[in-house]
């Protein structure tokens, strides 16, 4: 099932190590399948408070996501992006096709029997 990286951050100023990142994070997703979905562009805060920039990176499955987060390239740049960045970042997996969230309602009602 697909798995998503999502990072929120909060870049300050460009630097050296941030066009540096940039320019190598793809060669470490690579192997892993993982591509950008969203990166570099605007967002529109519809509710809320939701300063900065959001990243989402595609991958074939939350094995691989974990594999990339891990592997030995990316652990070598993201010291050059936390130097200068803040923000979070999480691995989540997606939902399987044809999910129906009112199946969802259903379950969690029948649990607390509402």
């Amino acid at each position: 099932m697909t798995a998503y990286a999502i990072g929120h951050i909060r870049p300050e100023t460009m630097n050296e190590d941030i066009l540096r990142y940039i320019e190598e994070i793809q060669g470490t997703m690579d192997p892993f399948g993982g591509e950008f979905l969203v990166h570099g562009k605007d967002h529109e805060v519809v509710e809320g408070s939701f300063p900065g920039a959001v990243i989402v990176i595609g991958f074939p499955d939350l094995e691989r996501a974990r594999a990339w987060y891990a592997s030995p390239a990316y652990q070598e740049l993201i010291p050059l992006r936390t130097r200068h960045i803040a923000g979070e970042v999480i691995l989540v997996e997606g939902v399987a096709p044809g999910y129906d969230a009112r199946r969802t309602a259903a379950a969690l009602r029948e649990a607390a029997a509402l």
